[in-house]
């Protein structure tokens, strides 16, 4: 019983952190064409550029410089948990989020979109099919502590 008790819990742990480890960065994370890849049809995604309902969020809108935006932006994106950017250029930044517990990779893009004058983005988990509202509640700390 002790052997069930305590191995099932195991096997899962050990599982989820095989499955962390076994994810590799997705090959088509980027801006093509003004936009960012779109969201898989898992609700692990959220995004300012899909047009599935239960994905979509609102961009958030630069009312300054947008080359103070995406600097605002970034020190943002730097100073929360987990976080390391893995590329910024003038008008793109990609993020990994790394979760505490089993080290699963979120990947978060921005767009700087200068001519709408707003921050498109999109955050998705790696693996697995529901993030438990994660990426949805990361980007609204990112839009609220940018001054959304």
């Amino acid at each position: 019983m002790w052997i069930t008790v305590l191995g099932v819990p195991l096997l899962l742990i050990v599982g989820l952190a095989l499955l962390s480890a076994s994810a590799r960065r997705p090959k088509t994370l980027g801006v093509q064409d003004g936009r960012l890849a779109p969201c898989p049809d898992s609700p692990n995604c959220v995004s300012s550029q899909t047009d599935r309902e239960e994905s979509r969020m609102e961009p958030i809108p630069i009312v300054d410089d947008p080359s103070e935006a995406h600097s605002r932006l970034r020190s943002v994106v730097s100073a929360m948990p987990r976080a390391r950017i893995i590329t910024a250029d003038d008008n793109y930044l990609h993020a990994e989020f790394t979760s505490a517990l089993f080290r699963f990779v979120d990947d978060v893009e921005f767009f700087v979109d200068r001519e709408q004058r707003v921050i498109h983005f999109r955050s998705a988990s790696r693996v697995g099919k529901s993030d438990l509202g994660v990426n949805r509640q990361r980007i609204k700390a990112i839009a609220q502590a940018f001054g959304r």
